[in-house]
């Protein structure tokens, strides 16, 4: 059987920093990302594909935010707006990449799974918020922002402003992934864990609760590839590959490396947590339990068929 990868979409993959979020900017990324995943398919790729949600579901709170106070619509909870997101930036996945397997004459089917994710109601990222979402914000908007409504901000590793953070628990199981293997086995393309799958705890009789969180995608990603068996766990972003000493005069960028290599990096503290740090992690992670290759790459390199960083198991 063809090799089976899932793909990792960052949140900028519908929606860049510097836009506005119009449908037809989202439209119009999507196209650019899924010509992408068509290049993989058509090298005889059965691929998943999982998607960030940050500058999304930040805008669907501020949106939660503005309604309460002006028209006073009661305020959703977290998770609910997670779950908005998912199937939002999903249909955008979804109606892009079967437009291009159309033109390509490929015949697959492209299926949307709202994804349910449990985390431990215990897990200390309840106290500690890291997890950016929104849009950038100056310091004094920030700051005005965290007073009125009591949230958290820090400034983005690459200075680009200030973004709200919110916890981010780590993933511990991906509810249904015995159905997302069985349809990529089936043949079809599964778009599912969107912003790292709904955040959901489950109590001793088995029954699931969500819970205001915001689940890193890259660590929820690893998480399904393991659970699916998964050849390779492919993690997009907006640069060609990791770093270390990023943006300093003795920048290396890295090209393979061996799980040790990679721990090391981590360990050392050589990516940013809201940033580089849960891709590396997550490609560990996939590695460590048995996944081939864990790559992290910007989505044109990958096109033309180019590699960014790798790390490489034993049987990769």
């Amino acid at each position: 059987m063809s090799k089976l990868a899932v793909v990792a979409l960052g949140g900028n993959a519908l929606l860049k920093g510097n836009q506005e979020g119009t449908i037809v900017e989202q439209e119009n990324n999507a196209m650019e990302t899924c010509k992408t995943l068509v290049s993989l398919i058509e090298r005889d790729y059965r691929i998943v594909i999982t998607h960030g949600n940050g500058p999304q579901v930040g805008n669907l709170i501020l949106m939660n935010e503005a309604g309460n106070e002006k028209f006073y619509l009661p305020k959703m909870p977290l998770d609910v707006c997670v779950a908005e997101s998912e199937g939002q930036i999903a249909h955008i996945v979804a109606q892009q990449l079967e437009r291009l397997l159309l033109e390509h004459e490929i015949d697959k089917e492209v299926i949307s799974l709202l994804t349910h994710v449990e985390v431990d109601g215990n897990d200390p990222a309840f106290q500690n918020p890291t997890k950016p979402v929104g849009q950038f914000f100056s310091k004094e908007e920030a700051d005005k922002m965290a007073e009125i409504n009591g949230w958290q901000f820090r400034e983005d590793p690459r200075k680009r402003g200030w973004r709200r953070v919110v916890p981010s628990p780590k993933p511990l199981f991906v509810r249904s992934a015995n159905i997302i293997k069985q349809l990529t086995d089936e043949g079809h393309i599964v778009i599912c864990v969107g912003g790292g799958g709904i955040p959901v705890i489950k109590n001793e009789r088995g029954m699931i609760h969500g819970v205001e969180a915001v689940i890193d995608k890259d660590l929820a990603s690893s998480v399904l590839a393991t659970q699916i068996g998964a050849d390779e766990l492919i993690i997009l972003t907006d640069i060609p590959k990791a770093y270390i000493n990023f943006h300093k005069e003795n920048e290396v960028a890295l090209n393979d490396l061996s799980l040790e290599e990679a721990e090391s990096y981590l360990l050392n503290g050589e990516f940013a947590a809201g940033s580089m740090g849960p891709k590396i992690e997550a490609a560990i992670n996939f590695v460590r339990n048995g996944g081939k290759i864990a790559e992290i790459n910007e989505a044109g390199e990958l096109k033309e068929a180019h590699h960014g960083t790798r790390i490489i198991g034993n049987n990769g």
